[in-house]
């Protein structure tokens, strides 16, 4: 593996990992209820974003790369209506984020060039491309995510 190619894969793996402890940080104070809540009555609760995370990444990038066989439902990840415990919800998104990082760090510099093919996801033609486009989807949810956490804060004073 070249130099660029052991960079890009442990860059993108520890920022994944990095997006994973942001998530517990923004999480840590909030109890399993606040977790569910939408303090808007548009939008989602952080829950359902977990939810979403989750699966999107066990989709775009376990099924599709790593072949875990995931089987992506992405309406329920908005719908849910199980609102599961929040250690069960971060459960299952630590487990996608460690399933990611793993699956990046194992890449080779021709793995990264691999054709990238799903409908739902035109603009990722490479693998390289579906790390990346990944990435920067997990933080622009994470960003949702801060701005809840503070609605949150604020609405329980």
């Amino acid at each position: 593996m070249s130099e660029l190619s052991a960079l890009v894969t442990s860059t993108f793996a520890s920022y994944y990992e990095e997006i994973g402890d942001r998530v517990h940080v923004l999480v840590a104070s909030l109890s399993t209820e606040q977790l569910w809540r939408k303090p808007y009555p548009y939008g989602n609760s952080i829950g359902h974003l977990l939810l979403h995370l989750t699966g999107n990444l066990n989709h775009y990038i376990g099924a599709q790369i790593a072949g875990s066989g995931y089987v992506h439902n992405r309406p329920l990840e908005f719908t849910d209506a199980s609102h599961r415990p929040k250690e069960q919800i971060l459960a299952d998104f630590d487990r996608a984020i460690t399933m990611v990082a793993s699956t990046i760090r194992s890449q080779s510099e021709s793995d990264l060039l691999l054709p990238y093919s799903d409908p739902t996801e035109p603009h990722s033609t490479t693998r390289f491309g579906v790390f990346q486009r990944m990435s920067a989807h997990a933080y622009h949810h994470v960003g949702q995510m801060i701005y809840l956490a503070k609605e949150l804060a604020r609405s329980a004073k």
